[in-house]
């Protein structure tokens, strides 16, 4: 996919599309790590925050409500 750098305020930048964050499964406000490499790539990736202890609790808690008749035979 080609894209072509513009100027935004004072600095320079790539727009992408809905389509395109999309399918990297990223939103506006997500933090990217971006690289550059030997020849010039520059690679933009997804940081994925860890979840939250509360929310690790959640789903724990709403996996045992959802199988606590498997959960009490395999005990």
């Amino acid at each position: 996919m080609k894209k072509t750098i513009t100027k935004i305020g004072n600095s320079q930048g790539v727009m992408f599309d809905a389509a395109l964050m999309d399918l990297a499964r990223i939103k506006v406000g997500d933090q990217v790590n971006v690289e550059v490499h030997e020849g010039g790539t520059i690679t933009i990736t997804p940081i994925n925050p860890r979840p939250s202890r509360e929310q690790v609790s959640k789903v724990i808690q709403s996996t045992m409500k959802h199988y606590a008749r498997t959960m009490k035979k395999l005990a």
